[in-house]
């Protein structure tokens, strides 16, 4: 397994072993290529009838590149990196996004970086949504869903354009520690 891509799965779905996928792509010089065109062989190579294949053309384009190192595991096609973090919560979605709202609306700032405006909240059909922008530069959603007969939620956070794997840790914790307060 490369972190992140479960080869063995990729494997079953695309009916090619990961070893062959490794030897397809290099044979097309996958490696000089940016993760588009990564993307776009291994879509061209997968089998007829196959139900969401570019899905499975990205994991394997992801895998390729992590393989070659061409991308650190979980970072993004722009270089960037992200966190998440999750948990469940026994109360209603309405009433822990309240909950987390009063919590965020609590703190000066998050781990050190501001809040360049104050954060947007919006809902949809099916989720609640919380949003800030870092004076850092990086962005932190929270979402909230029900689970199951609605008196569970799952709140989940995910931090967007961060530096460095040390950062992506150090933000995981932080949310963490943040939704444990819940």
């Amino acid at each position: 397994m490369i972190r992140g891509q479960n080869t063995e799965a990729i494997a079953a779905a695309t009916e090619r072993s990961w070893e062959d996928w490794l030897a397809v792509l290099d044979d097309a010089g996958a490696a000089d290529r940016p993760h588009a065109a990564i993307a776009e062989l291994a879509a061209s190579r997968m089998p007829e009838g196959l139900e969401n294949p570019g899905w499975w053309a990205q994991g394997v384009a992801i895998g390729y590149e992590q393989h070659h190192g061409l991308r650190l595991p979980g970072q993004r096609s722009d270089g960037t990196f992200h966190a998440s973090a999750s948990r469940t919560v026994a109360r209603p979605a309405d009433e822990a996004m309240e909950d987390w709202c009063r919590l965020a609306d609590a703190r000066e700032d998050f781990d050190g970086a501001a809040a360049e405006e104050p954060p947007t909240t919006s809902r949809t059909a099916r989720r609640l949504h919380w949003r800030v922008r870092l004076d850092d530069g990086t962005r932190a959603a929270v979402s909230a869903e029900g689970v199951g007969d609605g008196e569970r939620t799952r709140l989940a956070v995910d931090h967007e354009r961060l530096g460095s794997p040390a950062d992506v840790e150090r933000w995981k914790q932080f949310w963490k520690a943040r939704l444990a307060e819940l």
